[in-house]
């Protein structure tokens, strides 16, 4: 048999292997997103050897910012001399986040966590000589806070990836089946080990548009996950073999068309930590974020660059603790709530109780004087400042008795009321919301 008719032989073999696969089935993946739903708030942790010079994450050598030696010269400085993952741990339970992501292996390669399918590792090629994702897993799942795992599909430093800086290439996968076997055996017995090691509620798959579902075996990745932890959830970044999307860095301005969805960003400007990076978001900013990704029916995964000695950033500390005191406050509002009204109605984010019978109103924490609701076609029974027993009082004005056009709610917030960030209103409605879609009558 020549080689050419074996490839085909095994190309067949490959292809009735995926076919055989089980589908997709949306009632089973509804059942196990109801956490991810109700969750609203991650933490994502790019932890790698980059922070050590405070460069790019892997990128910095693909597009030649550095040599690859150089880059690789970090291994020499990452230490974890501090790394204390019960104290990450305490900070993400404090930040009122339910699920936290971290970087299992980035692009450039190098394994957070003790691998066996090499020897490039923070464990055996670095000072640290440990695993960061075992210890820390176990402290979060203490504190019922979910764990997730983020892994490089694309490996720029394994010999076998055909891809390497970003005008070169070490092969045509086209030309060397053989090689590109070898490197899915390697990155799929890492998933496998991850996925044994670890068991984690979440994998946060990245680098996949470097090759097609099929050249990655996509399907199979999902069969090997799901095989051995089948209430796992996998990111959108699988070639379309994941269960949610995931808007990076940029918001949306429309409400995105899909049932689950999570905005990544970071806290200052790049994922890793960075010490040039000063461009820190303020509290106030990252509230109003996540609250707008609630508010639209998602979540915010909301990323920190750990120091190479793992230390967190003390901007990045103070971020996470004003975020979880405004959450330990206005809980009620976000946390296993629902998207909230379409816009228009009212100038604001705004989301649902699960059963639709009460409306919370989010408002700049400055805001006072009258708010106003468009639209809404229920009686209001009670308003109150969430984290108060403060009431407030309301008027409808412009309600015509002989029209079925509802009035507008006018609300009365009154000075000192305020939130130093978001202040929220709790209207308690006579039944689920309806609300008044037309143009006026005549």
């Amino acid at each position: 048999m020549t080689r050419k008719s074996i490839l085909l032989v095994l190309f067949c073999a490959v292809t009735l292997y995926s076919s055989a696969q089980p589908k997709i089935d949306p009632k089973t993946i509804a059942d196990k997103m109801k956490w991810f739903a109700d969750a609203k708030l991650g933490i994502f942790i790019h932890a790698g050897i980059y922070s050590v010079n405070g460069i790019d994450e892997s990128w910095s050598f693909h597009n030649k910012k550095i040599s690859y030696a150089d880059y690789m010269k970090q291994l020499k400085g990452f230490t974890l001399s501090k790394y204390d993952p019960a104290a990450w741990a305490d900070l993400i339970k404090e930040s009122g986040a339910r699920y936290a992501v971290i970087t299992t292996k980035h692009h450039d390669g190098v394994a957070m966590y003790d691998t066996k399918q090499g020897n490039l590792s923070i464990v055996k090629a670095t000072p640290a000589n440990r695993d960061m994702v075992k210890p820390l897993f176990e402290e979060l799942r203490k504190r019922d806070i979910k764990c997730g795992a983020y892994f490089s599909l694309i490996d720029w430093s394994h010999r076998n990836y055909p891809g390497f800086l970003k005008d070169s290439s070490r092969y045509s996968l086209q030309n060397d089946y053989d090689r590109w076997d070898s490197f899915k055996m390697y990155f799929q017995g890492q998933i496998t080990e991850i996925n044994n090691m670890f068991k984690p509620d979440l994998w946060w798959f990245d680098g996949d548009w470097e090759h097609s579902a099929e050249e990655w075996q996509a399907e199979k990745i999902r069969h090997i996950i799901l095989s051995k932890n089948p209430n796992a959830i996998i990111n959108g970044r699988l070639q379309g073999y994941g269960d949610y999307t995931t808007p990076e860095q940029n918001f949306p301005v429309t409400r995105p068309p899909f049932n689950w969805w999570e905005l990544c960003m970071t806290i200052n400007d790049n994922w890793g930590y960075q010490q040039a990076d000063q461009n820190w978001k303020t509290p106030n900013e990252i509230i109003t974020i996540f609250v707008d990704a609630v508010a639209n029916g998602g979540n915010l995964l909301l990323d920190i660059g750990p120091k190479e000695d793992g230390t967190i950033p003390d901007q990045e500390v103070n971020v996470l603790k004003e975020l979880g005191a405004w959450n330990k406050v206005h809980s009620e509002a976000i946390f296993n709530t629902v998207a909230g009204i379409p816009a228009g109605h009212f100038y604001g984010p705004t989301t649902l109780s699960k059963d639709s019978t009460t409306l919370y109103l989010f408002i700049s924490g400055k805001t006072s004087g009258q708010v106003m609701l468009k639209g809404l076609d229920n009686k209001i029974e009670d308003i109150t400042v969430v984290g108060t027993d403060k009431k407030l009082t309301h008027k409808v004005v412009g309600k015509i008795s002989w029209s079925p056009v509802p009035g507008l709610v006018y609300v009365d917030l009154p000075e000192g009321m305020q939130d130093k960030y978001m202040t929220v209103l709790k209207l308690k409605l006579n039944g689920p919301v309806k609300l008044y879609r037309g143009q006026g009558g005549l």
